[in-house]
């Protein structure tokens, strides 16, 4: 039976991104498309987390995927996922996250700062073409769950509250940035000329 240990230790970011990108080495050229039917970046991550981590690092490494996600929380990059998913809820945009740090580090660095970098994604591309090419992922949370619950032996409802005991972050109540109307095209154009045009009806 897990113990919580009397502290769970922050993990740094550098750690943190270290373990996504040597997933997605390992994951290899499917690393990048959610929608593959055989997707293998989930199963590889889960299992380094397993292999590398103890379960409070796992607990740990769970508090920094809602830390970084939170840093992407911006009005550009919804407005990105909007044009990308045409269309995109409140969820929606959490599931797009999520995939954008399945991305990897210098995917997701250059999307906070230029979310018109992700025309550069092949997969974003593949999406506009049509087809299941998919860049979202549902949901980082319940993979790290899957990788605490093999380390520990516990089920779903012992790690979720093991993150309620453990969690550093608070949900932000609106994104960062300046706020647009989405179905304005013009504005769209504007503020994302290379998705607005990559995803031009």
């Amino acid at each position: 039976m897990w113990v919580l240990g009397r502290s769970v230790a922050a993990m740094d970011r550098e750690t943190f991104w270290e373990i996504v990108d040597a997933a997605r080495d390992r994951a290899g050229a499917g690393a990048d498309d959610r929608g593959a039917e055989d997707d293998p970046l989930p199963d590889v991550l889960t299992d380094l987390l397993v292999e590398r981590l103890s379960p409070d690092e796992i607990l740990a490494f769970a508090d920094v995927v809602g830390a970084v996600a939170r840093g992407a929380y911006t009005w550009p990059l919804w407005g990105a996922a909007y044009l990308v998913e045409g269309g995109c809820s409140d969820d929606g945009f959490m599931d797009f996250r999520d995939g954008l740090v399945l991305a990897g580090r210098a995917t997701f660095d250059r999307a906070v700062a230029d979310p018109d970098s992700l025309a550069d994604q092949p997969v974003i591309a593949a999406m506009a073409d049509g087809g299941s090419a998919w860049f979202g992922y549902e949901s980082l949370d319940s993979l790290v769950g899957d990788a605490w619950s093999r380390a520990t032996g516990e089920d779903d409802e012992a790690y979720y509250a093991a993150r309620e005991r453990t969690s550093s972050g608070h949900a932000l109540a609106e994104p960062a940035g300046e706020q647009w109307d989405f179905d304005d095209d013009e504005e769209n154009a504007r503020r994302l000329p290379r998705l607005t045009a990559l995803f031009a009806v």
